[in-house]
């Protein structure tokens, strides 16, 4: 038995060895080697691919003995390329449109209308905005509103004009830093803010501060790079090669943030002059404050001062943890932000008002000027901040100092100046040579259309998530990704182009054993909704959607209590007209008290980035689709629709609703069961016509209030169907 122990462990030893060995030869792992752009491999089926795509796809089932699922039909494809691509059921108009054009190219015309559609920026954005974790407040207990949606116009906005992604990133990190920065490009730092926000007394600014920059390093190296960087915040990374000292290398190029909130008019706010007349009146006040200092800056000083000596110790202690520290600083040693802290305080006070009441002038006057939208931004410090290890990641607990810098393991960094910046860091995540950053692009748009990435685990490409499943396709598209200009419309296309995209999503019983997963992609994944598209499809297929793009967040009805188990109740005027419509990423967004209707369909909390949602299946779901206020009003505006058709069979309406909501027309089955349900409803509601008038929420003439409840009810079940909140 010992023997035997003996030459199993020495087994294992020459295994090991042999594993570090071949390890070695090939110098690291997989995601950190250069992409390389293979020829594409040889089918026997030369009739299937339509793209180098389909080449890789059926090279591997080929070896496995496997053939590809056939194509989708027509209607399915335009249901799901219009969801994919614009978060959108089809028109009635655009299926016909599709199914009656037997050219060539047909199905090329309809991507390119699809992604030609201002929609588009809506749906591929919210992917971007689930890695920013948008949300409309500041999160904590708290939890304030903040206004950022401007920075969400922006992410719209870029991938609807096709922003090149290796400037989209650029502009979102340091569009600020760019030579001749514009607004626009200021307000795409916006990228930046998203970290979450303590303003509850008694905390640490500055403890908080370093959270949001540890929190902004998290969403690169997960967004961008695919790796899990904030495992080296408190000790060298257990398992990839990126240690303590290169962690707080990257946190030093984004420890030089101010954070800001600027000026950011709509297009309306311009034309009207409305923003031309703020500038104006800004630049006077500028003018009057700097005359102010000019005049008063000693006086203000010496009588900070004396406040400050008049404070007693209980009066010291009513003051925030801040502000305390800040008092128990000597001046001449005070930072350039507790400086600011101590005067911002002061200027705020009765002493300082009954001293200096042209400051009361001023704020009254600033306080008065022309109201135009604003956004959250960064911009750079004129005077750098010191960055050091925090030892076992307390930021109290300094150890060594530390100057920008990259991961040794990838490319170096190429920067003229001797003052590295977030422009430089910017730049080196979308260097053409990044092995990285294109991988975890394309993986991820992967991920979108067909379920899961290449990569399965998307957010760590190091050493402890999945190896690829088609290593060579992934290096094609990234390779590809660069060498087309970094144009994500480019890859899209490319991808929904495929003879693999297009395929059936039907489960096939003898690839249970073979590839259960479908990691093969013999077949298409069937996927049900993203949350806020559940609510744009139903608002879609009832007449209701608001088709507007952009704008501040709207709010739609919610639940009564929501606010209950929350510190602060918060604000929720309900929406009146078009706003109550809008699509459900414009829903104003709590973080401590996320909007229920978008939860239970398992819209990310916002709180961290999000690179891949969760898929459930819960009772909660069904009861939502039938009795949440949205759905229910959405049933009641298609029944009262289908009611009021003149001259229609009742299998009529039947079609029509079954081409609004799920593209097709009724099955014999369907049509059948339903005229049944509808025949049930009449007589239910005509034996008790105040419980019809309440289901339709209206009074009217019975026999009108009698059959629109009927088709209400038979909307209510079309409306709950699975199909029509899953992409087939």
């Amino acid at each position: 038995m010992a023997l035997a122990s003996v030459r199993l462990s020495t087994l294992f030893a020459v295994a090991l060895l042999a594993t570090s060995v071949a390890t070695a030869s090939e110098n690291v792992h997989w995601a950190f080697q250069a992409p390389v752009r293979s020829q594409l491999p040889k089918v026997a089926s030369q009739a299937w691919p339509q793209n180098a795509i389909d080449y890789f796809v059926l090279a591997r089932l080929e070896a496995e003995g496997i053939e590809p699922s056939p194509p989708a039909d027509r209607r399915t494809l335009v249901r799901r390329l219009s969801l994919d691509l614009r978060g959108l059921p089809p028109t009635a108009e655009e299926v016909s449109r599709f199914l009656a054009d037997n050219r060539s190219g047909a199905y090329e015309r309809l991507v390119r209308r699809l992604m030609a559609s201002v929609h588009f920026g809506e749906r591929w954005g919210r992917h971007w905005l689930d890695v920013a974790h948008y949300a409309d407040s500041d999160g904590y207990t708290l939890d304030g509103a903040r206004e950022i949606w401007r920075y969400r116009d922006w992410v719209i906005d870029a991938f609807n004009r096709d922003l090149r992604f290796d400037q989209f990133v650029v502009e979102q990190f340091a569009g600020d830093l760019l030579p001749g920065a514009t607004r626009p490009q200021r307000v795409a730092t916006g990228f930046l803010r998203n970290t979450m926000l303590n303003t509850e007394g008694g905390t640490d600014p500055e403890e908080f501060r370093v959270e949001a920059v540890a929190d902004r390093l998290h969403t690169m190296g997960v967004g961008l790079l695919g790796m899990t960087l904030s495992c080296a915040r408190c000790h060298d990374h257990k398992y990839d090669a990126i240690s303590q000292r290169e962690y707080y290398r990257l946190f030093a190029f984004l420890n030089n943030c101010d954070e800001i909130q600027i000026d950011a008019p709509t297009a309306q706010q311009t034309a009207d002059g409305t923003f031309q007349k703020r500038i104006e009146q800004l630049a006077n006040l500028d003018a009057q404050e700097a005359k102010f200092w000019k005049h008063h800056t000693e006086e203000f000083v010496l009588a900070q001062g004396n406040w400050e000596t008049g404070l007693s110790r209980q009066q010291k202690g009513t003051k925030s943890f801040a502000l305390r520290r800040v008092l128990e600083t000597p001046p001449d040693q005070r930072s350039s932000e507790q400086l600011q802290l101590i005067q911002n305080q002061f200027r705020e006070t009765k002493f300082a008002h009954k001293k200096f009441p042209e400051l009361v002038e001023l704020a009254k006057l600033r306080s008065e000027l022309p109201k135009v939208s604003r956004t959250l931004a960064v911009r750079e410090r004129g005077e750098p901040r010191t960055t050091y290890i925090h030892l076992r990641g307390q930021f109290l607990d300094q150890g060594d100092r530390v100057e920008p810098g990259v991961l040794d393991a990838l490319q170096p960094l190429s920067a003229n100046s001797e003052v590295l910046t977030r422009l430089d860091l910017a730049r080196w995540l979308v260097a053409r040579d990044n092995p990285l950053t294109p991988r975890v692009l394309v993986n991820r748009f992967w991920q979108q259309l067909f379920g899961s990435g290449i990569v399965a685990t998307e957010n760590d490409f190091g050493t402890q998530g999945e190896p690829p499943s088609h290593r060579e396709l992934l290096d094609w598209l990234a390779q590809e990704l660069v060498e087309q200009g970094w144009s994500m419309k480019h890859m899209i296309r490319l991808m929904v182009m495929s003879a693999t995209y297009r395929q059936q999503s039907v489960w096939r019983p003898e690839l249970e054993q073979l590839d259960p997963t479908n990691r093969l992609l013999a077949r298409q994944q069937r996927l049900r909704l993203d949350a806020e598209v559940i609510r744009d499809v139903a608002l879609a297929a009832a007449g209701l959607l608001s088709p507007t793009v952009g704008g501040p967040s709207v709010f739609p009805p919610q639940p009564e209590g929501v606010f209950a188990q929350t510190q602060a109740p918060k604000p929720w005027e309900v929406s009146t007209g078009a706003d109550r419509y809008r699509r459900g990423m414009y829903t104003h967004f709590y973080r401590s008290s996320p909007y229920p209707a978008l939860m239970v369909f398992d819209f990310p909390e916002s709180n961290v980035t999000c690179t891949r949602r969760v898929q459930s299946n819960t009772p909660l779901q069904a009861l939502a689709l039938a009795n949440d206020t949205v759905f229910v009003e959405c049933a009641r505006a298609l029944g009262i629709k289908l009611a009021g058709e003149q001259g229609g069979s009742d299998q009529d309406r039947i079609d029509t609703m079954f081409r609004r909501c799920l593209a097709r027309p009724a099955e014999v089955e369907e049509t059948s069961r339903l005229l049944q349900f509808v025949a049930l409803e009449r007589r239910r509601f005509g034996e008790d016509p105040q419980a019809a008038e309440a289901f339709l929420a209206t009074a009217g003439a019975e026999g009108q209030v009698v059959e629109a409840a009927a088709w209400i009810a038979a909307a209510r079940v079309v409306l709950n169907l699975d199909e029509f909140i899953t992409r087939e």
